[in-house]
């Protein structure tokens, strides 16, 4: 799977370098390339921004420098293009898996007041959100957006992990405990000691239940069996 991601800011992206997701592309098991924006300006200041028309606070990217670069990269759309926006629909484990099992994505990260929407309109296949708030631009959200999509991708994590997880019943992930037995007085549940695995998967599922009803309800409202 390749993810490409168009930025102004190229070097903000250092941390997909390191950890799991380093790892995962030192192996090729994820390609990650990041491609600045900048890059593609006819401007001779390589500028990519301008003030919108109709007044307002801010400045707003240009479409040319983007629509350029989206060509060059992606001539025949094969990949999913995606813009990270506070108005799009808001990332969650099922966009997640869906989004992992599609193919190669295109990540355009808008900053300052965001882009020209004539690129939305031409050449976004879809806007994602990572929460309802908002930030300095898009980077951060699209580097969120491949970490969590990069963990589905074969090989880059165990499937055992991915299918004992927050979300992945739609419910949140059960306390989980190790080494020492007992820590400034609280000692790890008893069941977990017993090697008895039926006991210790109805302990979990039990406390992925208390927790998720606990923490968010939101989850379950869907869902009045449980």
């Amino acid at each position: 799977m390749k993810i490409s991601i168009l930025t102004l800011f190229p070097e903000m992206f250092t941390p997909l370098e390191g950890s799991i997701i380093g790892r995962a592309r030192n192996s090729g098991k994820i390609e990650i390339e990041t491609i600045n924006i900048r890059d593609y300006s006819t401007d001779k200041h390589r500028k990519c921004d301008d003030a919108p028309f109709g007044g307002g606070a801010g400045m707003l990217m240009t479409p040319q420098p983007i629509a350029d670069c989206i060509t060059a990269i992606d001539p025949d759309h094969k990949a999913k293009r995606i813009y990270l926006s506070p108005k799009g629909k808001t990332l969650n484990q099922k966009i997640v898996r869906d989004l992992a099992s599609g193919g190669d994505l295109v990540l355009l990260c808008g900053h300052y007041e965001g882009v020209d929407q004539r690129i939305i309109d031409l050449f976004i296949d879809e806007e994602v959100s990572i929460g309802d708030y908002v930030l300095t631009g898009g980077e951060l959200p699209a580097m969120v957006l491949t970490d969590a999509v990069a963990r589905y991708v074969d090989g880059v994590i165990s499937s055992d992990s991915l299918t004992a997880e927050s979300f992945s019943d739609d419910l949140l992930e059960y306390p989980q405990y190790t080494r020492p037995q007992v820590f400034m007085g609280l000692e790890v549940p008893e069941v977990l000691l017993n090697g008895n695995h039926k006991l210790i998967d109805e302990w979990r599922r039990e406390r992925s239940l208390e927790l998720t009803k606990k923490l968010r309800p939101d989850i379950l409202k869907d869902s009045p069996d449980r």
